[in-house]
């Protein structure tokens, strides 16, 4: 199951690293190898989050994740994406956008691919972490069974049942990102808000879509689980959703690529073909193993993971991060939820025993 599903990621990063060598010998060898273990440290929480959502598709639009959804990722977050903000920043047309990108100049130097992508990293951020604390905070404010830190968890989904509760702490949060921007309050408060339109809107048409199982125009299959399995219309909003989501979690390290190099092909292929393909080979391998309803934290690790680069992606308007901070986050969130799922594991064992033995007994 390892090497089926973890396959074609190992033989893209073999051919992305021959690519750097050959590229620009043992320096963006050594730099592209770095920014895959940036990209994939970064990404645990993004693989968790994705599997939860792509274990409710059929093999159909889980092949097309794989397939369509690596293509977007790499070549449309990774390559396209930065691209298009340096020719909006500098009004570029896209030629002269490539142009400037391959001359490969200093970050630090006004005028650079770089720099100007740096220029830019406070609207990005804005629409970024809004459309992630918006993610966080619907989880996190929901009414749920299980909880992992109930001292917090406990009064948020109190103060979920406040109608739009949500939607009133995210606004609170743009403005005070706004009021700290500066001279970029403007474009902030915009970029922001944004985010927020693009996440209920794309929420808003999957559950449009999946409201009604029954509804001709919705293919429901089972799966080997008996869960539900969505295709149509349903699978194709719960895909867009997923890519969005996808995209936000890439904004921080598309940007922080630029302070270990300004070499936008080494980017592409640390980030893209060897972060990226990691990135989704761990979802699918998480949806096979059923790792998420063995480990149960793990969702809420997730999205305290989720809502900890929110908040970063916010600060970072005006404070800089260092990108391996953001990293390690996201990895102290789940290597500490995937703890605490095995310890509940236990506890819940030892429970079962203990009835059968008085079961037995008696």
């Amino acid at each position: 199951m390892f090497f089926k599903t973890f396959g074609w990621s190992f033989a893209v990063t073999i051919i992305a690293l021959v690519v750097a060598l050959l590229y620009g010998g043992p320096q963006a060898l050594i730099l592209c190898v770095i920014l895959g273990i940036l990209e994939i440290s970064l990404s645990f929480d993004n693989a968790v989050v994705n599997a939860r959502i792509l274990e409710r598709m059929n093999p159909f639009w889980q092949k097309m994740f794989l397939s369509v959804g690596i293509i977007i990722a790499v070549f449309g977050m990774r390559i396209v994406f930065p691209l298009l903000i340096v020719g909006a920043t500098a009004q570029l047309n896209p030629v002269e956008a490539v142009s400037l990108a391959l001359e490969k100049g200093d970050p630090h130097t006004p005028g650079t691919y770089g720099y100007l992508l740096h220029e830019a990293h406070p609207q990005i951020a804005a629409f970024g972490g809004m459309f992630l604390l918006m993610l966080f905070l619907d989880f996190i404010l929901a009414h749920r069974e299980i909880k992992w830190i109930k001292f917090l968890e406990i009064p948020l989904a109190r103060l979920g049942k406040l109608d739009s509760a949500s939607l009133i702490v995210g606004m609170v949060a743009l403005v005070v990102a706004g009021a700290v921007a500066g001279d970029k309050q403007g474009i902030v408060l915009l970029s922001g808000l944004l985010g927020m339109i693009t996440y209920f809107l794309v929420n808003g048409l999957g559950n449009l879509f999946d409201v009604d199982a029954a509804d001709a125009d919705i293919a429901v299959h089972s799966g080997p689980t008996g869960a539900a399995k969505l295709a149509g219309k349903a699978a194709l909003m719960l895909f867009l959703y997923l890519e969005v989501i996808d995209a936000s979690f890439s904004f921080d390290g598309v940007i922080g690529a630029f302070a270990i190099t300004s070499d936008p092909i080494i980017i592409a292929l640390g980030l893209g073909f060897i972060g990226a393909m990691f990135v989704r080979s761990l979802t699918v391998f998480l949806v096979r193993q059923g790792t998420l309803d063995e480990f149960e934290y793990l969702d809420h690790g997730a999205h305290w993971a989720i809502g900890a680069l929110a908040v970063i992606l916010l600060i970072t308007i005006v404070v800089p991060i260092n990108e391996i901070v953001t990293g390690l986050i996201g990895v102290v969130f789940i290597g500490a939820a995937f703890a605490g799922s095995v310890r509940r594991n236990k506890r819940a064992a030892k429970r079962d025993d203990s009835l059968q033995s008085a079961d037995a007994g008696s």
